[in-house]
């Protein structure tokens, strides 16, 4: 590895070594590893904070402007600098640690946040702080905007996008996390594929609560609150949404179908057609085609009596709703209480955000990301467009541009993907090294 590649290494480790965690109770979070981290930032990428101009937004977000030639039509780089909490005891190495692991193509750092989301964060400052030193001005200006709650409720990126509205800022592109290059998602493909999110779901927090009088548990009644509860539970998963096909997964299948084997290359030429059957086999081939077809709910966490001899006066189920694109948080609502049907039983919206506007998968703002995809991350990875199937921070920036997209730029294997959020999170060190050509590859063209 070059000196120069040494060094970003060194800075990545050195940030995913402090523990910006974040909690839905922001009483649990410690204020000063944001602040820590907001001071490696400085010291780290001196040529970032000479010439860009720097805010603090909505407490401990940060909103960094590069001006260009033109200062219309600028771009918008996204990441978050928060992470998911972890437990060190599933983990086969510390998690904030930032071990490298293996040796060449497949040295490996395995830390929470290396890809979710810290590793595309410190992937843009690389590009910017090298394109800086280099003397480069952008065509037009770049903002960079790092969110510091993404992870629960994305308040940092809602006040930025509120301060760049107020002073009237349309970006011609904006770029978050999401879809990675991928291979063996799509049965048959044959190629890696750059999964572009022109969307994302939306998201529900819905609560199913069941109530009773309560008492001592030696004389239950014939139909206590968790009954009903179990029984509302598993109505629920015993009915899923139906599966449908939405115009940016059936565009997904039309590009890779020239690249498909066997006679799946006909069934996604004519996806029009098959479309409606093909999808009601997806939810038997894994968890992600299933969520590319349909709205998912999932039940996460279960309350009940505060004694295991006591009954329980309310029994409440959190059920996590992702809406398909063309579902809203009110039909959602009504169908979720239809398959419900009990009175006793009630059903309400804790929180909820619709699914994102589309953004085009054709036009100038898709072709500047392929050229760039193909410039750096590979000519024989295909990019198409599909729907993000988690939400991110970006879904705020709908309200201030037209092409928002959703891409992490590193080839990510299935087992790295299922860590995210998960124990093992890790990244490969030549797979986050591309990224930052791509990002540089993206702002210079």
């Amino acid at each position: 590895m070059d000196p120069e590649a040494s060094a970003a290494l060194a800075r990545l480790r050195e940030l995913l070594r402090i523990p910006t965690v974040s909690y839905a109770d922001e009483s649990l979070i410690d204020w000063s590893s944001f602040d820590a981290f907001h001071a490696a930032l400085e010291r780290l990428y001196p040529e970032v904070h000479r010439v860009l101009e720097r805010e603090v937004i909505g407490g401990h977000s940060l909103l960094y402007r590069w001006r260009g030639a033109d200062a219309a039509d600028p771009l918008v780089l996204m990441a978050h600098m928060d992470v998911v909490p972890v437990v060190p005891s599933e983990w086969d190495h510390e998690p904030f640690a930032a071990d490298l692991v293996g040796e060449g193509e497949e040295q490996t750092i395995h830390a929470r946040g290396a890809v979710d989301d810290k590793g595309a964060l410190v992937a843009i400052l690389e590009a910017v702080e090298a394109l800086v030193a280099d003397g480069a001005t952008p065509a037009h200006d770049v903002y960079l905007s790092f969110g510091h709650n993404e992870e629960t409720a994305g308040g940092g990126a809602q006040a930025i996008v509120a301060v760049l509205e107020e002073r009237g800022i349309r970006p011609s592109l904006v770029l978050d996390e999401g879809g990675a290059v991928v291979d063996g998602v799509v049965p048959g493909v044959t190629v890696k594929t750059a999964m572009i999110g022109v969307a994302e779901r939306g998201v529900m927090t819905v609560h199913l609560t069941a109530r009773e009088q309560g008492g001592h548990a030696s004389t239950p009644p014939a139909d206590p609150a968790t009954a009903r509860l179990a029984r509302a539970v598993l109505r629920l998963h015993r009915r899923p949404f139906p599966t449908r096909l939405v115009a940016p997964v059936r565009a997904m299948f039309e590009t890779v179908a020239p690249y498909t084997r066997g006679p799946l290359q006909a069934v996604f030429r004519s996806i029009r057609y098959t479309g409606p059957a093909l999808v009601k086999v997806f939810p038997k081939l894994g968890p992600e085609l299933n969520a590319l077809v349909r709205t998912t709910t999932v039940v996460t966490e279960m309350a009940g009596a505060t004694g295991a001899n006591v009954l329980a006066t309310s029994a409440r189920a959190t059920v996590n709703v992702r809406l398909l694109p063309g579902d809203t948080v009110a039909s959602a609502h009504r169908r979720i209480r239809r398959i419900v049907a009990d009175r006793d039983v009630d059903v309400d919206v804790a929180w909820a955000s619709e699914a994102s506007p589309l953004s085009a998968w054709d036009g100038p703002a898709w072709g500047r990301l392929v050229a760039a995809g193909r410039a750096t991350l590979g000519a024989d990875v295909i990019a198409t467009p599909y729907i993000q199937l988690g939400a991110s921070d970006s879904r705020w920036f709908c309200a201030i541009s037209d092409n928002v997209y959703r891409f992490t730029p590193f080839h990510l294997s299935r087992s790295e993907r299922e860590a995210l959020h998960s124990h093992n999170e890790r990244i490969r060190v030549q797979e986050w090294l591309r990224g930052i050509a791509f990002y540089r590859a993206l702002i210079t063209g």
